[in-house]
């Protein structure tokens, strides 16, 4: 259990770390183009998330979610008490992983984002996203387990673009975001609305997919 809990505080760290560093890399040097800018933070995030699944999912299953450890849990997968601390260390992680950001270009650690993300589209966004995340994983885990990582990867790349809310689809980003006044930043205030929407959408996706696939096969 230390082992996967280690792997998940890391590999949620340096998910966070590459979602608030590319995207101050991106606005600094996308001279305002938001488009730019957000391409430059998705090529970054697919990047890391491919390779991290790939690192870290022998080893605690490379969740890196809240929401996705929850799903795992109520398939069995996980215990909950397992599931309570992989999410706390995931938030741990989160956090980390967005003072590291700061630290490498050299912003004040401490930080508070003023970035509002409010209203019913984002908050349907949100749902969306995350709807689509556990469909994902479960699909692919069940068709080709190989294959995890890369549908991961191009699944959050490819919503980063669909959804008004640039698909956070996990609540210890949106709370290690909120930590970063940086171009992928959320405002403290907007954060619990987008947890709510992205656990509502990932309980969601687990039960259409018991529909669709048959019963859960929990593992051990």
């Amino acid at each position: 259990m230390i082992r996967r809990l280690v792997a998940e505080f890391l590999g949620t760290a340096w998910l966070i770390a590459t979602v608030v560093g590319s995207g101050i890399m991106a606005q600094q040097l996308s001279g305002g183009n938001v488009a730019v800018a957000l391409l430059a933070n998705t090529a970054a995030t697919v990047g890391a998330l491919y390779v991290l699944i790939t690192v870290f999912g022998p080893i605690s299953g490379a969740h890196f979610n809240p929401a996705v450890s929850l799903v795992m849990a109520l398939r069995r997968e996980l215990t909950p008490v397992a599931a309570l601390a992989y999410g706390l260390v995931q938030m741990a992680g989160a956090v980390a992983g967005t003072w590291v950001a700061h630290a490498m270009f050299a912003l004040p650690i401490l930080q508070v984002s003023t970035h509002l993300r409010d209203g019913p589209a984002q908050w349907f966004s949100e749902f969306v996203a995350s709807f689509g995340l556990v469909v994902t994983i479960l699909g692919t885990s069940r068709a080709r387990p190989e294959a995890v990582p890369l549908a991961v990867a191009l699944y959050i790349g490819s919503a980063y673009w669909f959804t008004a809310s640039t698909s956070f689809a996990n609540p210890a980003a949106a709370v290690g975001r909120a930590l970063t006044d940086s171009f992928a930043g959320i405002a403290p205030s907007s954060v619990g609305p987008y947890i709510l929407a992205e656990l509502a959408g990932a309980l969601v996706a687990w039960q259409v997919m018991r529909l669709i696939s048959g019963p859960d096969r929990p593992h051990g």
